[in-house]
C-alpha cells in the first residue's frame, strides 16, 4: 500500500515536471530502443517468409514457421512473467534482443537448409519476441500515464512505420542487385549489427524497481473466471485482434512477392504503405483522445475489412497496393484505441497496477490464442484449396473479426469516457 502511494506521488510529481502529455527522457529512450529493434526486424523479418518460400515453394512450411513463432512466443511470455516481476525486467528485454539476433544468425548459417528447420526457427524467433515484448510492455506501462499514452503509441507507431518504410526497401534493393544469396546474407548480417547496438543502448534505460510482490501464475485466469470483470470483455477483444494478426503478419508480404516475383517491388510496397502509416500514426496519435476512442476504433475496424474488397477483383500489385495503403491509413484508428484502453485498464486501480506483469501476460495470451485461431484457419484451408480466391476469402474472413472486438469494448469505452468527463 505504501509502495503504491509513493509511486502515485512520484507520478504526480513527474506529471508536473514534464507537463501534461509530454514525455520524460526514459520514454524517449524506450522509443529509441523500440525503433532500432524495429529496424533490425524490418531489414530481415519481412523477407524471412519469402526466403523460406523460395527454398520450398510451400505455403504450409510458412504456416509451420508462424505456428512455432506464435506458440513459443506465448509460452515464453507466461514463463518469463515471474522473472520480469520478481527480478530484473531489463535483462529480459536484452535477452529478447539477443535471441532475435541469434535467430537471424541461425538463418544466415543454415542458408537454403533453413527450409528443413522452419518449425524450430519459428520457435527461436518466438522466444526472442516473447522475452522482448513482455519487458517492453511492462516498462511502457510504468513510464506512461493516461495523459500521454495515446501520444506515446502514436510516436511508437510513427517510428515503427519509418523502420518499415526504409529498411525493407533497402533490403529489397540489396537482394535484387546482389547475385545469388549474397543479398540475403548481407541483410541478415546488418540485422545482427543493429540488434547489438540496441542491446548497448538499452543499458541507459534505468533499472526499474520491483514491487516486492510474488508472481501469481493463475491471476489472469481468475480475472476471466470472475463474473462482471471487465477483463472478460477486454480479453475477447484482444483475441479478435489476434485472429487478424495471425494471418496478416506473415501472409501479406508473401503474397506481394508471389504476385511480383521481385523482392525490390516488395521493398517498394513496404516503403509506400509504411509512409502512409507514418503520417496516419502521427495524425491519429496527435488528435486521439479518450473521449473519441470508441468512434475511432469503430471506423478503423470497418475500414480494415473494407480495404480487402479490391482484392476480389484481381490480385495484382496495384490492388495489393490499394489494400496496403488503405490498411496503413486506418490501422492506427484501431490499434491506438485498443492498446491505450488495455493499459488504462491495467492501471485503473492500486491492485491492478501491482499485478501489471500478470495482466500484460493475460493480454498476450489473448493475442496468442487469436493468432493461433487465425493461423489454424490458414493451415486447414491451404491443403484443401490454395488458390488466390481462397486466400483472399481467408483474408477477408479474418480481416473483419476486429469488428467483434469493438463490440466487446463498447461498454469499456463508455465507462472510461464517463470517468474522464467528471
Amino acid at each position: 500500500m505504501v509502495l503504491y502511494k509513493n509511486a502515485a506521488a512520484a507520478k504526480v510529481s513527474n506529471l508536473r515536471s514534464r507537463g501534461e502529455g509530454a514525455f520524460d527522457s526514459q520514454a524517449v529512450l524506450l522509443l529509441a530502443v523500440q525503433w532500432l529493434a524495429a529496424i533490425g526486424h524490418a531489414l530481415s523479418g519481412t523477407f524471412v517468409p519469402v526466403y523460406l518460400w523460395k527454398a520450398s515453394q510451400s505455403y504450409m512450411l510458412i504456416g509451420w514457421y508462424a505456428l512455432g513463432q506464435y506458440a513459443i512466443g506465448g509460452l515464453t511470455f507466461w514463463i518469463a512473467g515471474k522473472w520480469v516481476k520478481e527480478h530484473n525486467k531489463m535483462n529480459s528485454l536484452r535477452l529478447g534482443i539477443v535471441l532475435s539476433g541469434s535467430f537471424y544468425l541461425t538463418v544466415l548459417l543454415l542458408g537454403q537448409q533453413a527450409r528443413f528447420y522452419s518449425l524450430p526457427l519459428g520457435m527461436l524467433s518466438g522466444m526472442g519476441l516473447g522475452f522482448y515484448w513482455l519487458a517492453y510492455n511492462v516498462v511502457y506501462f510504468e513510464i506512461t500515464e493516461p495523459d500521454n499514452r495515446d501520444r506515446f503509441n502514436g510516436w511508437a507507431g510513427l517510428l515503427g512505420s519509418t523502420a518499415g518504410m526504409i529498411a525493407p526497401w533497402v533490403s529489397g534493393y540489396l537482394i535484387t542487385t546482389m547475385s545469388g544469396e549474397r543479398g540475403y546474407k548481407l541483410i541478415f548480417t546488418l540485422s545482427l549489427v543493429i540488434f547489438a547496438i540496441t542491446v548497448i543502448l538499452s543499458f541507459w534505460l534505468v533499472k526499474r524497481k520491483n514491487t516486492g510482490n510474488r508472481y501469481e501464475w493463475t491471476y489472469g485466469y481468475r480475472q476471466l473466471a470472475e463474473r462482471g470483470n471487465p477483463w472478460r470483455k477486454m480479453f475477447a477483444a484482444i483475441v479478435a485482434q489476434g485472429v487478424r494478426e495471425g494471418v496478416f503478419m506473415f501472409l501479406v508480404g508473401l503474397i506481394v512477392y508471389i504476385a511480383t516475383q521481385d523482392e525490390s517491388r516488395l521493398g517498394s510496397y513496404t516503403l509506400i504503405t509504411s509512409f502512409v502509416a507514418l503520417v496516419s500514426f502521427w495524425f491519429v496519435g496527435k488528435r486521439l483522445k479518450p473521449s473519441n476512442r470508441k468512434a475511432a476504433m469503430l471506423l478503423g475496424t470497418v475500414m480494415l475489412g473494407a480495404v480487402i474488397l479490391p482484392l476480389f477483383t484481381k490480385v495484382t500489385y496495384i490492388t495489393l497496393l490499394v489494400f496496403g495503403i488503405g490498411t496503413s491509413l486506418f490501422l492506427p484508428l484501431y490499434i491506438i484505441p485498443i492498446t491505450s484502453r488495455v493499459f488504462d485498464l491495467i492501471g485503473q486501480s492500486e491492485k491492478s497496477a501491482a499485478m501489471r506483469e500478470e495482466l500484460i501476460v493475460l493480454r498476450e495470451a489473448g493475442l496468442i490464442i487469436g493468432r493461433l485461431i487465425g493461423l489454424s484457419a490458414y493451415l486447414i484451408l491451404l491443403p484443401l484449396n490454395h488458390s488466390t480466391t481462397a486466400i483472399v476469402w481467408l483474408m477477408f474472413a479474418v480481416g473483419i473479426v476486429p469488428i467483434a472486438g469493438w463490440w466487446f469494448l463498447r461498454s469499456l469505452f463508455n465507462q472510461h469516457k464517463a470517468i474522464h468527463s467528471k
